[in-house]
C-alpha cells in the first residue's frame, strides 16, 4: 500500500473529547455502556414502582398545599443511592474515565447523580396537563406524591443550561447522560444545540429563532446571547441504544419535547466538576468562550414561590 494512501489512527479519546467540546460543547461516546448492566439496573428501578398515574397526587391534594421547591432527588431521597453497586458499568468504564479525566482532570469529583423519568402523556393526569400547558420546564416533582420524590420527572423541558441551577458557580462541571434502554425520537430523547455554549451563560428562556429544516431533523437555529453575541447552531437529536452516554458542557443548551411514546423513557443523569487546582481540558474550552462563565441570576421564568410566570417553549418547535 502506499504510504500516502495509509488511514491515519484515530485520535487519542482524551484528544477528541476535548475538540468536541470546543467545537460543538458535548461528545458522544462511540461506544454505549454495558448493556447488559444498564438492562439489570433498569429492572431493579421499574420494581420500585409503578411509572404511570399512581405517581401524581390529585388536584386537590396538590391545591391544599402546593409545593415548588424541595421536590427533587436529594441527599438521603434519591432512588441511586440504593444501587450504587450496581453503577460501576458507568463509574468505572474506560471510555468515561478517560474521557472525563481528559476534561476535568485525574481527581474529579460526582457533584449528583439522580434517575430522570420521562413521563409518557398516558400517565400524566388531564388536570395537571391542562394547568402546565406551554410552561417551559415541566419538572413534575411537585405533583408527584412525596414517597415517589427520589427521581426526577419531567414532561419536556425547553433547551436551557445546567448552569441554570447553579446561580454564581463558574462553568466547570460537565453533566453526563446515560439510556438506560433504547431511545427513539417518540421517547423523549434528548435535543441538544451543537456549539451554544461558545456564547456562555445565558438567563432562561434563551433567544432562539428556528431557521429551517423540518420538525423532528436535525435544524439549525439563531441563538442570540446579547451583548455576547449570536450564532448559528446545530440541532442534534441524541437518540441511541441501551447504554447510549453523552457528555457536554455546563452552557451547551439542550431539552426535550414531552414524551410521545406509550412508555417512560428513564436514564441516568451525572453532574461532574473538577476537584483539583490543575489546569484541565474544561479550561481550554473555557477560555475560547465568548460570554460569562457564571451567573448571579440564570432564570426568569418562576415566580417568588418557584411556579412558572412565562408559557414558552422553543424545543416544541424542533
Amino acid at each position: 500500500m502506499n504510504a500516502m494512501a495509509r488511514p491515519r489512527p484515530a485520535a487519542p479519546l482524551a484528544e477528541t473529547i476535548v475538540a468536541d467540546f470546543i467545537r460543538d460543547g458535548a461528545h458522544l461516546f462511540g461506544e454505549p455502556l454495558d448493556a447488559a448492566a444498564a438492562s439489570d439496573l433498569l429492572a431493579e428501578i421499574r420494581a420500585t414502582r409503578e411509572f404511570g398515574a399512581n405517581l401524581f397526587l390529585t388536584e386537590a391534594e396538590f391545591d391544599a398545599d402546593p409545593q415548588y421547591k424541595g421536590v427533587n432527588p436529594m441527599p438521603g431521597r434519591n432512588l441511586l443511592e440504593r444501587f450504587e453497586a450496581r453503577l460501576a458499568f458507568v463509574e468505572r468504564s474506560p471510555q468515561i474515565v478517560e474521557g472525563l479525566t481528559a476534561l476535568l482532570g485525574p481527581d474529579y469529583e460526582i457533584l449528583n447523580r439522580k434517575v430522570v423519568c420521562g413521563v409518557p402523556q398516558a400517565a400524566v393526569p388531564e388536570w395537571l396537563r391542562r394547568r402546565i400547558l406551554g410552561n417551559p420546564v415541566n419538572n413534575l416533582g411537585a405533583y408527584v406524591k412525596p414517597q415517589y420524590r427520589d427521581v426526577t420527572y419531567f414532561y419536556g423541558i425547553d433547551f436551557h443550561q445546567d448552569l441554570i441551577d447553579h446561580k454564581s458557580r463558574e462553568a466547570d462541571f460537565v453533566t453526563l447522560y446515560v439510556y438506560l434502554h433504547p431511545v427513539t425520537k417518540a421517547d423523549a430523547p434528548l435535543y441538544l444545540l451543537e456549539g451554544s455554549h461558545r456564547l456562555g451563560g445565558a438567563v432562561f428562556p434563551h433567544d432562539l429563532t428556528r431557521l429551517h429544516g423540518r420538525p423532528g431533523d436535525d435544524v439549525d437555529w439563531l441563538y442570540r446571547n446579547p451583548p455576547h453575541g449570536e450564532a448559528t447552531v446545530r440541532q442534534r437529536i441524541l437518540t441511541g441504544g441501551t447504554g447510549f452516554a453523552a457528555v457536554w458542557h455546563a452552557c451547551t443548551l439542550h431539552g426535550t419535547q414531552p414524551d410521545a411514546a406509550d412508555h417512560e423513557r428513564i436514564s441516568l443523569r451525572y453532574l461532574l466538576a473538577r476537584r483539583s487546582g490543575g489546569r484541565t481540558g474544561l479550561d481550554e474550552v473555557n477560555a475560547r468562550l465568548d460570554g460569562p462563565l457564571s451567573l448571579s441570576d440564570t432564570r426568569s421564568d418562576l415566580d417568588a414561590a418557584g411556579a412558572a410566570v412565562i408559557k414558552a417553549n422553543a424545543v416544541n418547535r424542533a
